[in-house]
């Protein structure tokens, strides 16, 4: 578990930096906006205390709130998607035996079509409730949509390209 915990803690410090140093600065079209933290999110086993999902969701959130000056709105959508976390991981994933339940989601431990699935919703959620935080009014609900759309599409794909990669990496392939 001690390892378990580096890794995640080592994922968590990369993907902070990544989006602070690097992904912040990208605005393609000016309406997409890589948003890979909430990767964090989703590298949670399923047997990890719902509420230690809860505090390092919250932590990622305030972090990226901090750098980025966004008062609470990483903070906020960030917790929210980490309160269905659990929920989404048993609802595509329903425990089968004792041995599923230190299940780690990744495309090889859920298959590439949940995980994809999986991926999707929390991505989509996380976008949807970080811009309508943002906006707090849809006066011009169109840019609203640009914003969630534009920032949805470029972060699944970045995300599932990374996880893809991850997944080929452990399997020997590349």
């Amino acid at each position: 578990m001690g390892i378990g915990i580096l890794k995640g803690f080592g994922a968590f410090v990369l993907l902070l930096l990544a989006q602070v140093l690097v992904l912040n600065r990208i605005h393609l079209f000016n309406c997409a906006t890589p948003l890979l933290y909430v990767y964090v999110v989703m590298l949670f086993r399923r047997d990890f205390p719902r509420w230690g999902v809860l505090v390092a969701s919250f932590a990622m959130g305030l972090c990226i709130d901090i750098f980025s000056n966004t008062p609470g709105l990483a903070a906020a959508s960030m917790t929210f998607v980490g309160l269905l976390q659990p929920y989404l991981l048993e609802l595509l994933l329903p425990r089968k035996n004792a041995d599923d339940l230190d299940l780690a989601p990744s495309m090889r431990s859920l298959g590439v079509g949940p995980f994809v699935w999986y991926a999707l919703i929390i991505v989509f959620v996380y976008c949807l409730v970080f811009f309508a935080l943002e906006a707090f009014n849809f006066n011009n609900w169109i840019l609203w949509l640009e914003n969630v759309g534009g920032s949805f599409a470029i972060t699944s794909i970045l995300l599932l390209t990374i996880e893809f990669f991850r997944n080929q990496m452990n399997s020997g392939g590349v």
